[in-house]
């Protein structure tokens, strides 16, 4: 069909959309006079459809906030006629107006010149995200600050909720990581920056803000072991590095990442057991004494928990699996479930009965997205297993 005004507005609207008219008010560039795509009626239509082609000429001309340029057609049975030949936005401002974005506009026109004048290292940002800037433009003051005050206070080896910004409440920076990050990155020298910590989850690391320590929760399995004066099997959390400095008449350590197994596994002599972290394993890997001991991991009976085991051995060669194994699978057949994004990839730390159950459930040669989560495992299977580690 014909291009209608709206159409026209659409093709604006899109630019906007996509960020393209805020990125030319950062670089300085203009796509101004911008013509616009214009599909008009053919020779056919002013023989057919002379009246629809009429009304659409007439629509055209009707004041909107472009400039039509004209051009002038010889038919056979109309004779001469003017028809609309292209469409011209002359500026931005007509654009924005038209497509009611003027407000946003001069808000984002503010950000540009305050960050022109104070904060030039961050221009780069507002052309690269242009959209969020705007959505941040209330924040845009603020953020400055905290950029302002990390220029002056390089990695402060404080918590961020120590860090003392007028104006700036105690959250405001957890709230904004993701955006500070990359705003620190384009401001702060480079010997600031500890590039090798990536993700919002290393942000107080990358920028030497003090870390929360990590915590590993355990629960000792032998009521001789006495982890704490006058208890018997307590269930503990540690920071990593204490953890790491414990002194336990342990022999075995499992590891499970389901909190109800983690509370009901039964008293297993010399033995604790941790409550798993899924794919993040940095808190126990500084604990080197678990080298001495059997290691026991018990995660789901699909791709990630393989992956995770993997991983897992990665830390700790000698780690091996427990209840993850076919004969497990089978015997709880009533209680599979679905895993909704299987692991695809190769894994290489697996044994052989384990790469066998991963290739055929990352395959679905038993069942597509096949999966048997822990809990489903009956405690009576569960009892016979540690039975059998004891002998």
């Amino acid at each position: 069909m014909w291009t209608s005004p709206n159409d026209l507005k659409v093709q604006l609207l899109r630019l906007w959309e996509r960020g393209e008219l805020l990125r030319d008010a950062v670089s300085g560039a203009s796509r101004f006079p911008l013509r616009l795509v214009l599909k008009g009626p053919g020779s056919a239509d002013l023989t057919d459809r002379f009246e629809a082609v009429r009304a659409w000429v007439s629509e055209l001309a009707a004041g909107f906030p472009f400039r039509l340029e004209w051009q002038e057609v010889r038919h056979r049975v109309q004779g001469l006629q003017r028809l609309p030949a292209s469409v011209w936005v002359d500026s931005i401002e007509d654009a924005v107006g038209w497509i009611g974005k003027r407000r946003d506009w001069a808000r984002f026109s503010v950000l540009i010149e305050t960050s022109r004048q104070s904060h030039p290292s961050l221009l780069p940002w507002l052309e690269r995200r242009p959209l969020q800037a705007l959505e941040l433009a209330g924040e845009w003051p603020r953020l400055l600050s905290v950029v302002d005050w990390l220029r002056a206070h390089p990695r402060p080896g404080l918590y961020l909720r120590q860090v003392n910004v007028p104006g700036v409440h105690t959250k405001f920076i957890e709230a904004h990581r993701s955006v500070l990050a990359e705003l620190f990155d384009l401001a702060l020298p480079t010997d600031c920056v500890d590039a090798a910590r990536t993700g919002v989850a290393r942000f107080e690391a990358r920028y030497g803000f003090r870390e929360k320590p990590l915590r590993i929760r355990f629960r000792i399995l032998d009521p001789d072991v006495h982890a704490l004066p006058g208890t018997s099997c307590p269930d503990i959390a540690l920071d990593a590095d204490s953890f790491s400095r414990l002194a336990l008449d342990v022999r075995q350590v499992f590891i499970t990442e389901n909190e109800a197994n983690f509370l009901a596994l039964p008293n297993v002599p010399g033995a604790l057991v941790i409550f798993g972290s899924g794919y993040g394993w940095e808190a126990l890997a500084g604990a080197r004494w678990l080298e001495r001991c059997a290691i026991h991991y018990w995660g789901d009976i699909d791709t990630h928990g393989f992956a995770i085991l993997d991983q897992f051995r990665g830390y700790f060669p000698h780690a091996a699996s427990f209840l993850m194994d076919r004969a497990t699978l089978d015997a709880h057949a009533a209680l599979w479930g679905y895993e909704d994004a299987p692991k695809r990839s190769d894994l290489r730390r697996l044994t052989w009965d384990e790469q066998d159950l991963y290739d055929a459930l990352r395959d679905d040669r038993i069942r597509a997205g096949l999966r048997l989560e822990q809990e489903h495992v009956g405690f009576d299977w569960v009892s016979g297993a540690l039975g059998r580690l004891r002998r």
